[in-house]
């Protein structure tokens, strides 16, 4: 592990999209982040297999094999720790941390979400957008806090709804940028130049 990189935990449930592009930045020789480890709630989704493609640690915690959330949340931790991650990254994570996450990696956990926060919180957020008729949508990320995706935000970037938009093709639209901001984001937080006072979040040269 390269002691001069901030060492990150990335937590998934998909075919890791985001993972990839976070994967993509960690091999820049500018990088300032390195993906120590991944960890999945489900097993055999494909985001396990391109952690093993790039020759990192991949690590499923089931959801269903805890009896509690907060047991679940005190293993993701566990894993996180023993590889030696310093900060958590949710890439597309569809569960629920229990307060302890936060309480272990106070303002070091970071999600990406496919709205304009605080609009549309929650699992639903994109057919949520189009069935209120916005004509904007978006990707927020965020740090991580007690409550669902309210956490101070660290960056937006809009996206326009199109009148004949499905949930494809505008969630097509908000990956894109998500591909782009939350790699951005982990990389500024990595170099010390994201600081958050409350609710307020500060980017510095």
């Amino acid at each position: 592990m390269d002691a001069c990189r901030l060492p990150v935990a990335v937590l998934v449930s998909g075919s890791g999209t985001n993972l990839q592009a976070l994967l993509d930045r960690a091999g820049r020789p500018d990088a300032a982040y390195q993906v120590a480890v991944v960890i999945s709630d489900r097993p055999e989704v494909f985001a396990l297999r391109r952690a093993v493609d790039a020759g990192v640690p991949a690590v499923v915690v089931d959801w269903h094999e805890h009896a509690s959330r907060a047991a679940f949340t005190d293993e993701i931790c566990r894993v996180a720790a023993d590889h030696g991650a310093e900060a958590l990254v949710l890439a597309g994570f569809m569960r629920i941390l229990a307060p302890e996450a936060v309480e272990r990696y106070p303002d070091r956990i970071i999600n990406v979400h496919p709205a304009l926060l605080p609009a549309f919180p929650g699992a639903h957020a994109v057919p949520q957008a189009i069935a209120y008729g916005v004509k904007l949508s978006g990707a927020t990320v965020h740090f991580v806090d007690e409550e669902v995706d309210h956490g101070p935000i660290i960056a937006q970037e809009a996206v326009p709804v199109a009148p004949d938009d499905g949930e494809a093709e505008l969630h097509a639209r908000i990956q894109a940028v998500e591909h782009r901001l939350l790699p951005d984001v982990v990389q500024a937080f990595a170099e010390g130049k994201i600081t958050v006072e409350g609710r307020i979040v500060r980017w510095h040269k």
